[in-house]
């Protein structure tokens, strides 16, 4: 199923990774940004069409799309059975994060982590809509993003397949410093504002907590994903 990518930056990665079918491009936009986009357009013979910003504004799910427009194929894809056949897998599980744009930002600080795949839940959760694509600079290109229908079912099968699962809760007793987060690895990022769910909670190997020396008692969802993944990249790597 085609699928549609908004921005500067989103659509160059479309191009580069070569999931871009057609870009259109508003007669107003210009730049360097737009000249790479038509250079790369010629040079991987994808077709082009310059219209008026009529006509990007009638196919764009965001405001912010910057006067750029791809439809592209479908995202990369994995299974469960692949991620679990690598030798030392390093994921990420969202628990029903609701933001797109925490989604996308997620996505972006995974992929920088050299993060295999990314797992999201199919209802109650946001989805890949180009809001998400754009708000990941492109990462999507380069991280398959798995959806699930059940979360703690979906850790449970991981778990058959010797992947820990470490959770992040607030009132966990050891700090993310204080884990061993390297190996067979799965990290579970829990929702704005409620955190993991109960069930979730429940099946994860151990939690951890990022040490907070201020008045406000909470990260950003995005911002603690973040935190945690570049403390497992320090110690994986």
């Amino acid at each position: 199923m085609a699928q549609h990518v908004e921005g500067r930056n989103a659509v160059v990665e479309a191009l580069k990774s070569g999931r871009a079918l057609k870009v259109w491009l508003s007669h107003s936009a210009t730049g360097r940004t737009i000249d790479e986009i038509v250079k790369l357009c010629k040079e991987r013979e994808i077709p082009f069409e310059r219209v008026a910003n009529e006509v990007i504004l009638s196919k764009v799910e965001t405001e912010n799309h910057q006067g750029v427009l791809a439809e592209t194929a479908d995202l990369p894809q994995t299974t469960l059975e692949e991620i679990i056949a690598l030798e030392d897998p390093f994921v990420v599980i969202l628990d029903h994060i609701q933001d797109p744009h925490n989604l996308g930002a997620i996505i972006r600080t995974a992929e920088a982590a050299g993060v295999d795949a990314v797992i999201i839940a199919d209802k109650r959760a946001a989805t890949m809509t180009a809001g998400a694509i754009k708000a990941s600079a492109g990462a999507v290109e380069y991280i398959p993003i798995m959806t699930v229908a059940n979360i703690a079912q979906t850790i449970e099968y991981l778990k058959k397949g010797n992947i820990w699962i470490v959770g992040t809760a607030d009132e966990a007793e050891k700090t993310h410093t204080e884990c061993d987060l390297r190996g067979r690895l799965a990290i579970v990022i829990g929702s704005e504002g409620e955190g993991l769910s109960r069930l979730v909670r429940d099946k994860c190997d151990f939690l951890v907590r990022i040490p907070m020396k201020g008045k406000i008692s909470s990260l950003n969802a995005s911002v603690a994903a973040g935190v945690i993944l570049y403390e497992a990249v320090r110690q994986r790597y």
